[in-house]
């Protein structure tokens, strides 16, 4: 018997449709540099016009507003209900699992606030080709503070040691396919923000779920990734500052020991110390976390190029909803490959 009846679910979407609405604003603010408090109310992209509940009301809003700003008549992206209603299904979804069938409202916040930074970080590398900082330490912070709180809760440290134990695989994992990519075949092989994003997703769903939702994303990729490719192919005209194919000029790759200092960086979670603490990220990486480059609203990139993090979301996704399917699978496909030894 869990803590609440089933027909609470619908709570979970609502909510969860709520914390939607505030994700469009990280979505739309945090690529342009813009800061999530200032200014602290919600504007139409199209005209600036302050927004009030009649324009922000979670899913109908949009709905009965048919995708038009109620000041300009200006088209307000389907993005905006989209995010809402993926964020609410999966907050339902969670909500189901961990609060009507079973008892677990810990389990429940900390996998609902880690999906709903994943969505974010979906959405943003689609159209920009990068994962913000703030949002990849958000999912540390959460794997962490899960794990502390699940110490407290049973008195042993187990919990919060395995959140450390996930976070380390995650850039050990990452770090690693990059690490031999630039070795082997003197490439970039793996964006920052990827092994960032699997740092967090680590410490969330701890080392084996992490390892199984790496490969849930590849498998993710490799399949989606070549109808996303074809699909950018046959709709996009090639854009120039590039070769004659229209692709981006190729940057030289970054050296192996600028790849060996980021890695030792995120290992030790530098980056999100220096959040809180510019000059230690300055120190350590170069830059100035704050100094944002304004995302481009069309990046120049080639038709062929997939970013990595929006599967590696995915894959996520999937083993925080079906970790006892994929535990099951991977399962039968041990005994299917020992025969049945062991």
């Amino acid at each position: 018997m869990g803590l609440f009846p089933e027909w609470t679910w619908i709570v979970g979407l609502f909510i969860g449709a709520a914390i939607g609405s505030f994700l469009n604003v990280v979505i739309y603010r945090m690529p342009r540099g813009m800061s999530l408090s200032e200014p602290k109310h919600s504007f139409c992209p199209s005209c600036k016009t302050r927004l009030t509940i009649p324009d922000l009301f979670p899913l109908l809003s949009w709905l009965v507003l048919r995708g038009r700003c109620r000041h300009c008549r200006n088209p307000i992206p389907a993005r905006y209900f989209f995010v809402e209603l993926l964020n609410g299904g999966l907050w339902a979804a969670l909500w189901y699992q961990h609060l009507i069938i079973g008892q677990d409202p810990l389990q429940f916040v900390g996998l609902a606030l880690f999906i709903s930074a994943l969505v974010a970080a979906i959405y943003i590398d689609l159209r920009y080709f990068i994962i913000p900082d703030e949002v990849n330490a958000a999912m540390l912070v959460i794997g962490l503070l899960l794990g502390a709180a699940k110490w407290f809760q049973v008195g042993q440290p187990a919990p919060f040691l395995a959140a450390v134990a996930g976070a380390a695989v995650g850039v050990g994992a990452l770090w690693g396919i990059a690490f031999l990519g630039r070795l082997l075949f003197g490439k970039d092989a793996m964006g920052h923000g990827d092994i960032k994003m699997a740092r967090g997703i680590g410490a969330v769903l701890l080392p084996s779920a992490a390892l199984m939702s790496f490969a849930a994303a590849v498998v993710l990729g490799a399949v989606l990734g070549i109808v996303q490719v074809l699909a950018r192919r046959f709709t996009s005209a090639p854009s120039d500052p590039g070769d004659e194919d229209g692709d981006p000029m190729d940057e030289p790759p970054e050296t192996i020991g600028s790849l060996l200092k980021c890695g030792v960086g995120y290992l030790f979670a530098v980056d999100v110390l220096g959040l809180l603490v510019p000059k230690v990220y300055q120190s350590w990486f170069g830059e100035d976390p704050y100094a944002v480059e304004l995302a481009e609203e069309d990046p120049p990139v080639s038709w062929t190029m997939i970013p990595f993090g929006p599967y590696l979301a995915g894959g996520a996704i999937a083993l925080a909803l079906a970790e006892p399917w994929f535990r099951g699978l991977v399962a039968a496909y041990w005994r299917f490959a020992t025969g049945g030894l062991g």
